[in-house]
């Protein structure tokens, strides 16, 4: 008569772990670390802009690509995974759209082509897993 009882025990142990895990503020990012600003140097933040320049170019409707002229401000939180907020003015380059490896790209000055723009990149990332995604793009003309 035991087993009904120990069954009915796990039955109910699970049910309260399935109610405990469920979070009704699902949608409420945990902010473990807020922003902090960082060093330009920093290899994370230079493959997540590497990463959002990509995703900004593959995006982007113009036939040239842009490149980074300047970083102007790096920082970072931790969430459930770290974000880099990164702020930079990038610059129409000489090189068409779709880039080979062979071209050698430098930005457009002095010319009809010339366009700058500043953008700020919010990047989520899991580096160590290689994941990157652009949580959030925001970039207006100079």
């Amino acid at each position: 008569m035991t087993r009904p009882c120990g069954l009915s025990a796990l039955l109910l142990t699970i049910l309260v772990a399935l109610v405990a895990s469920m979070d009704i503020h699902s949608n409420v990012l945990k902010v473990l670390r807020p922003f902090k600003t960082i060093e330009f140097s920093d290899g994370n933040m230079r493959q997540c802009l590497w990463f959002a320049m990509k995703e900004f170019n593959k995006e982007s409707e113009d036939k040239y690509i842009f490149l980074v002229s300047q970083i102007l401000q790096a920082q970072m939180q931790l969430t459930d995974r770290v974000e880099y907020m990164i702020e930079v003015e990038i610059a129409r380059s000489s090189c068409r759209k779709p880039l080979t490896n062979r071209e050698n790209c430098i930005i457009q000055e002095n010319s009809k082509l010339e366009k700058r723009m500043t953008c700020i990149f919010l990047v989520g990332a899991l580096p160590w897993n290689g994941d990157f995604s652009l949580l959030k793009k925001d970039c207006s003309d100079v």
